[in-house]
C-alpha cells in the first residue's frame, strides 16, 4: 500500500465529476487499499477518489470509534437509493480543506448501494456519523465540497484561509 497526496482545495480536479467504475479489478483494490492507508495516516474518517486525483466514484469510510478496532468500508459506484425526511446538522471538515469546520444539514439515514472491494454489489443503511461521512464523501464524487453548502461569504472566507494556511506552509 502506498500514501498518496491529497489534493487541497480549490484544485480544479476536486470540482470535477468521478466517472463510474467498469468494475473493481486489481487496480481499484489497489486505489482502495492506498485512499485506507492515505485516509489513516491523515487521521480522516473518509476519503472519495478525487481528493488523490483520481476521477473514479470510489470512497472509503471508517467511523470507528477510539478503543475499536479499525472498520473501513470500501465503496466504488456508491449511489444513495434512500434519504429520510428527518435531517440533522452536523459540523463537517474535510481532508481537502484543511483545518476548516462548518456545519451542514443532511438526512439522517440513508441507504446506499455500491460495489465492495470483491466487485459484489451490496446495500447498507447508515446514520448518525457514517451516513454523514458517506454523503459527505458521495458529495467529492460529484465536485461538491462541504463548504459549497455554505454561504458565498462563509465559503471564501474558509478557501481564503486555507490558501493562506497553504503559503505559509510553502
Amino acid at each position: 500500500m502506498a500514501r498518496l497526496p491529497i489534493l487541497v482545495a480549490p484544485h480544479p480536479i476536486l470540482k470535477r465529476k468521478a466517472q463510474p467504475v467498469a468494475e473493481v479489478d486489481a487496480r481499484v483494490v489497489k486505489l482502495m487499499d492506498d485512499m485506507v492507508e492515505t485516509m489513516y495516516d491523515a487521521s480522516g474518517i473518509g476519503l472519495a477518489a478525487p481528493q488523490v486525483g483520481v476521477l473514479d466514484r470510489v470512497i472509503v469510510v471508517d467511523v470507528h470509534e477510539k478503543g475499536e478496532p479499525p472498520n473501513p468500508i470500501r465503496l466504488a459506484n456508491p449511489e444513495i437509493v434512500w434519504s429520510s425526511d428527518e435531517k440533522a446538522v452536523c459540523e463537517e471538515g474535510c481532508l481537502s480543506v484543511p483545518e476548516q469546520y462548518a456545519d451542514v444539514t443532511r438526512p439522517v439515514r440513508i441507504r446506499v448501494r455500491y460495489l465492495d472491494e470483491k466487485n459484489q454489489p451490496q446495500e447498507i443503511e447508515a446514520d448518525g456519523m457514517l451516513a454523514t461521512c458517506i454523503q459527505h464523501e458521495i458529495d467529492h464524487l460529484n465536485g461538491v465540497l462541504f463548504v459549497d453548502y455554505l454561504s458565498i461569504l462563509k465559503r471564501n472566507i474558509l478557501l481564503k484561509k486555507v490558501q493562506k494556511m497553504q503559503k505559509a506552509t510553502a
